[in-house]
């Protein structure tokens, strides 16, 4: 069963996120609290969303996303953030559901793409998407800014 979030489920993301960032190999970099997930997805004018998988009433995955703008295409799309099934679930079908209700939404409001990124590395996720007909963006590099970087910029004269 695939629904959207409701505030009870905030702890559960929290520890699927951290979850996530274990298995890509970067816990450390976590950061994000239970508070600051119920504001950015329950506060005032919420700018992300959270998607969640069950199985027999347990949360077992969830997708995080936003909205997107393309200036070539004129319409909003999908920037999936986050995909993650616990270990135990996968190969139920549960990813594939998460990402389905995404590509409903992009159906049903006029969206003309879903978009994310998968670490090189991470051969099953690839595998995934590969079979679902999803296309590599090679020619684009993803550049980031964060910490001492992005401050040093946002001070500049």
């Amino acid at each position: 069963m695939i629904r959207p979030a409701t505030p009870d489920d905030v702890p559960a993301i929290a520890e699927m996120i951290r979850e996530l960032a274990d298995y890509e190999k970067a816990v450390h970099e976590v950061r994000v609290t239970e508070e600051q997930l119920h504001a950015a997805l329950f506060g005032e004018r919420p700018a992300v969303f959270v998607h969640i998988a069950e199985d027999e009433g347990e949360v077992v995955g969830f997708t995080l996303w936003f909205l997107t703008f393309s200036t070539w295409r004129g319409v909003h799309g999908i920037y999936m953030e986050d995909l993650y099934v616990r270990p135990q679930h996968r190969g139920g079908g549960h990813g594939l559901a998460l990402m389905g209700e995404l590509a409903e939404i992009c159906a049903e409001r006029g969206y003309q793409r879903l978009e994310w990124s998968v670490l090189d590395w991470n051969e099953p996720s690839i595998g995934f998407y590969d079979k679902l007909g999803a296309v590599r963006q090679d020619e684009w590099l993803r550049y980031r800014l964060t910490d001492e970087p992005l401050r040093r910029l946002a001070e500049r004269d």
